[in-house]
């Protein structure tokens, strides 16, 4: 199985829930985006600053939080595969029952994602018959149950209820994974689906020239923009891509037009709308530019030790696509925001999305470490109403994946 899989832990209140911590880390150091969701008494066994550290992303446990953007049933629907681990007596029988008072319950029912539990408890409550019956409920549903083994216990006790160890659970739950793959080979893919959708894409980044040396850029390498211009053709789109600048090679089977300002990017842009399905703008685009350009090099010596730049606005492209589409053509743009609160990005987001008037606004955290030039990116995906359709993580490719379905 490949990286870049949206992986969910669940993190249950029983003793062994700091081995979770190693669960977590295996799928991290495989490229995997992992999302823990805790139960309330997880926490009192092991604490969210750990589980936020190695997973590199918030802990959730509260079903009340993220209520504007349902989160309740974003996370399990964004999963690729979720994992349970230590599952307790109490947490087996209410999946069984198909409860959902928590945060863990609603994102299990609200998947179709595989489910992998590792049950922990004392001897006395696995054997007993409620347990062995809510245990054979969930594996005739489906469900992989990995262990229990024997061993040590809490305190003096020793007997079977002890969790497995975290490498064999990881290695279960991927065969878990493989297994549903080759079952649903087209569960995120479906080749031919896009066919005879003329749609054009921009990626890279806007540079703005100075003088002939030098330019006002961004650190957007493409990447994304490229990946949705491979997965549109793959699917059987005719695919005109828009590139500024690109960092990566441009995919095969597109048609490429190559640009550097945005000035050039609009044209181009307004040229390739004419006849298009879908216009994707994920391209990063400078807001500004130099009042003047140069015609010869700007020398320090001339200039002493500042330099002051005037700079003007450049038009907003996204916003004018979308002003100016046909009936029936669909406009996607992207938002690039360093705003690291999650409530206040999806603000930032949904007040972007109702003034440019495209209908789907892709959302997705950059910095210096995230976003720009990295192999991995997050997005949510708002409606023009600023609701979220989609969140998606992983490879660029997965993320370009997930927003063309938008289009089937």
């Amino acid at each position: 199985m490949s990286s870049g899989r949206t992986i969910v832990v669940g993190v249950t209140g029983g003793i062994a829930a700091y081995k979770a911590v190693n669960i977590v880390r295996a799928f991290v150091l495989r490229g995997d985006s992992v999302h823990v969701v805790a139960t309330p008494a997880a926490l009192r066994f092991i604490g969210k600053p750990t589980l936020e550290a190695i997973s590199r992303n918030p802990v959730h446990t509260d079903l009340y939080e993220g209520v504007a953007e349902v989160r309740h049933v974003a996370i399990g629907q964004s999963a690729d595969l979720i994992v349970v681990a230590p599952a307790t007596a109490n947490t087996i029988a209410k999946l069984a029952c198909g409860l959902a008072d928590d945060l863990l319950g609603n994102t299990i029912l609200a998947s179709t994602a595989p489910l992998v539990i590792a049950p922990a408890m004392h001897t006395e409550m696995w054997n007993n018959a409620a347990t062995q019956a809510n245990i054979a409920t969930l594996r005739e549903r489906g469900v992989v149950v990995v262990g229990p083994g024997t061993g040590r216990l809490t305190g003096a006790d020793s007997g079977a209820g002890r969790m497995e160890e975290p490498d064999t659970i990881v290695t279960a739950a991927l065969a878990a994974l493989d297994a549903a793959d080759r079952a649903a080979p087209a569960r995120r893919v479906t080749p031919g689906d896009l066919d005879g959708k003329r749609i054009v894409i921009s990626a890279g980044g806007t540079r703005e020239p100075l003088d002939p040396v030098r330019y006002l850029g961004n650190r957007s390498s493409g990447k994304q923009g490229v990946a949705l211009a491979e997965a549109a053709a793959a699917r059987g789109a005719v695919v005109v891509l828009v590139a500024a600048n690109l960092e990566v090679p441009a995919p095969e089977h597109v048609e490429l037009r190559l640009v550097s300002s945005a000035a050039d990017l609009e044209r181009a842009m307004n040229v390739a709308a004419g006849d298009a399905d879908v216009i994707i703008m994920a391209a990063a685009v400078a807001d500004y530019r130099p009042a003047e350009v140069r015609a010869d090099k700007i020398k320090k010596d001339d200039t002493g030790d500042t330099l002051v730049l005037t700079l003007v606005r450049n038009p907003d492209i996204l916003a004018g696509l979308a002003a100016a589409k046909k009936p029936g053509q669909v406009v996607i743009g992207f938002a690039a925001e360093t705003e690291t609160d999650p409530d206040r990005l999806l603000g930032l987001g949904r007040e972007k999305a109702a003034r440019k008037g495209c209908d789907y606004l892709v959302l997705n955290r950059v910095g210096w470490t995230e976003g720009f030039a990295s192999e991995r990116n997050a997005v949510r995906v708002l409606d023009s109403r600023g609701d979220i359709v989609i969140e998606a993580s992983g490879s660029k490719m997965s993320v370009a994946e997930r927003i063309l379905d938008l289009l089937r």
